[in-house]
C-alpha cells in the first residue's frame, strides 16, 4: 500500500493547504482512535500535546474531537516538548501520544506527530492502518462509549523532573553561566527550570512566544541571536533548542557553532574516559568523516543510516547501542530516552564538561570536521540517477577524493531537489567536486 500521508517525522505540511486542514485533522484523529481500540479491550487513553504555533489551538480541539467521537479518552497536556510527550506517554497508562508541531518550521506550517505506549514512534504497520481509517466514513460510537477529555495539570513538573534526573544523582551545574534559547517554541517554560533547577546560571531568549514567532531568528536552525548573547554576556555556553525541542545546537564562549555531529563526539568521548561507551554511534549519510575518524581513533564504530531520526534509532535498536543522531542536532541518548530530546542532550554535554574540566571550546577540539559541501539541485522530476554520466562522474569524484572523502548522492524525500554532497580534506577540491557532480545530474533532467 502505497504511503499519502506519513513522512519519516508524521505528518506535516502548511495549514490549510494539502492535507493539514481542520477536516483532515479531525479525521485523523478519529482514525487513530480506531487504530487504538481495535487493539485494545478497554478505552484507550491518548496524550496530546502541542507547541506555541497560533494554530495548534485549532488543531488540538479537532484531534479531541476525533477521539472522542471513536471512543477514546484524549488527555491534554498543552505546551509539552515533543520528547516530553514521548515520556510521559512511556511513564503512564496511555496507549499513544500525539504531538502537534511542525518541528523547526515557521509559524506557517503545522503537523501530527505519534507515538505509542512505549513513547516510540509507531511503526510501519500502524501508520498503514491508521491511512486506512482515515479513507473510511467517520462514525460516531454510541453516546456511552464517547471518550471523556480531562487535562494533565502536573505533566510539565513531571517532564522536568525526568529531565533532571538523566544526570548523575547530586549533579549541579554551579559553575556553568549558559544562554538558553528556546526558539518561542514548546520549552519556553520547561527548559529555564530544568537548567536552572541544577543551579546553573540561565539567561534566557526566545521565551515570549506570540503564536507567530516560533523559529523566528531564533532556535536551532537560526542560532546567530545566540552566539549574540553569548558573546555579549560573556557566558560559557549558548543551548539552542527548536519549536518542538526534539533537537539542539550549541554555541562555545566565542559564538562558535557546536553541531548534532561534535554533540555526539563530545558525548561519545565522556562516555568513552568513563569506560560507560557500550557498541558505537549511529549517524547518518550526511554525518561528517570527521566524526567517523574521530570515534575510529576511541576504536568506536559509526553506523550510517538514510537521513532521518527515526532510521537512526531503527538502527541503534537492532545493534543494541545507545548513541546516535543527525548532523541537525536530533541526539538520542536511548539508555535515557526513546527520542531524540535536546534538554536530555544537553545536560548530557554540560555533564561531560562538568568531569573533563573542560569548556565546550576544548571539548569539541578532539574532533576536526571536514569541509563539507552541499548542492540542492532543483528538479521539477526525479533525476536519473543511475545515468551513466552521472555514475562515471561520481566514480571519478571518488577517486580523486580517495580514502579522504566521501560522496552522497540522493533525491530529497520532501522537497523537489537532487542533494549533491562531497566531503574531503581541502575545501577548495570539495566546492570542485561538487559542482562538477551537480553539473552532471543538471543534464539528466
Amino acid at each position: 500500500m502505497s504511503r499519502r500521508y506519513f513522512g519519516t517525522d508524521g505528518i506535516r505540511g502548511r495549514v490549510g493547504e494539502g492535507c493539514i486542514t481542520v477536516e483532515f485533522i479531525l479525521k485523523l484523529g478519529w482514525a487513530f482512535g480506531q487504530t487504538l481500540r481495535s487493539k485494545s479491550a478497554s478505552r484507550p487513553s491518548v496524550l496530546i500535546g502541542k507547541d506555541t504555533r497560533l494554530s495548534g489551538y485549532m488543531f488540538e480541539t479537532a484531534l479531541e474531537a476525533g477521539l472522542i467521537a471513536a471512543g477514546v479518552d484524549p488527555v491534554m497536556l498543552g505546551p509539552m516538548p515533543t520528547p516530553g510527550v514521548a515520556y510521559l506517554a512511556r511513564k503512564g497508562s496511555a496507549m499513544g501520544g500525539i504531538v502537534i508541531s511542525a518541528s523547526h518550521n515557521s509559524y506557517e506550517d503545522n503537523g501530527i506527530k505519534f507515538f505509542d505506549g512505549n513513547g516510540a514512534k509507531l511503526n510501519d504497520d500502524v501508520e498503514i492502518e491508521i491511512e486506512r481509517w482515515v479513507d473510511e466514513p467517520l462514525v460516531t460510537v454510541d453516546g456511552p462509549l464517547l471518550g471523556r477529555a480531562s487535562r494533565a495539570h502536573d505533566a510539565a513538573n513531571d517532564y522536568i523532573k525526568f529531565c533532571k534526573h538523566t544526570v548523575i544523582q547530586g549533579t549541579e551545574f554551579s559553575e556553568f553561566n549558559i544562554v538558553l534559547d528556546c526558539a518561542n517554541g514548546a520549552a519556553y517554560q520547561i527548559a529555564p527550570n530544568v537548567f536552572r533547577g541544577l543551579g546553573a546560571r540561565v539567561q534566557t531568549i526566545g521565551t515570549s512566544p506570540n503564536g507567530l514567532n516560533i523559529n523566528k531568528d531564533v532556535g536551532s536552525t537560526s542560532p546567530d541571536a545566540l552566539a549574540r548573547a553569548v558573546i555579549s554576556s560573556g557566558a560559557d555556553l549558548g543551548i539552542a533548542l527548536d519549536g518542538d525541542a526534539d533537537r539542539l545546537a550549541l554555541v562555545d564562549h566565542t559564538g562558535a557553532l557546536v553541531d548534532g555531529d561534535e554533540i555526539l563526539y563530545v558525548i561519545a568521548a565522556s562516555r568513552h574516559r568513563l569506560g560507560s561507551m557500550a557498541g558505537g554511534v549511529v549517524g547518518t549519510l550526511m554525518t561528517n568523516l570527521g566524526l567517523e575518524k574521530a570515534l575510529a581513533k576511541m576504536d568506536i564504530p559509526l553506523l550510517r543510516t538514510n537521513v532521518g531520526d527515526r532510521y537512526v534509532i531503527e538502527a541503534m535498536r537492532k545493534s543494541k547501542w545507545f548513541l546516535g543522531g543527525e548532523t541537525s542536532g536530533h541526539v538520542i541518548c536511548s539508555d535515557l530516552t526513546s527520542t531524540g530530546d535536546g534538554i536530555v542532550a544537553a545536560l548530557q554535554v554540560l555533564s561531560a564538561l562538568k568531569m573533563s574540566g573542560q569548556s565546550l571550546h576544548e571539548a569539541v577540539h578532539g574532533m576536526s570536521k571536514c569541509p563539507q559541501v552541499l548542492i540542492n539541485v532543483p528538479l521539477d522530476a526525479r533525476a536519473n540517477l543511475n545515468h551513466s554520466s552521472v555514475k562515471a562522474t561520481v566514480r571519478a569524484v571518488e577517486s580523486e577524493l580517495g580514502e579522504y572523502g566521501r560522496v552522497v548522492l540522493r533525491p530529497s524525500g520532501t522537497e523537489p531537489f537532487v542533494r549533491v554532497m562531497v566531503e574531503g580534506y581541502d575545501q577548495e577540491l570539495v566546492m570542485a567536486c561538487a559542482k562538477r557532480i551537480a553539473e552532471s545530474v543538471e543534464k539528466t533532467a
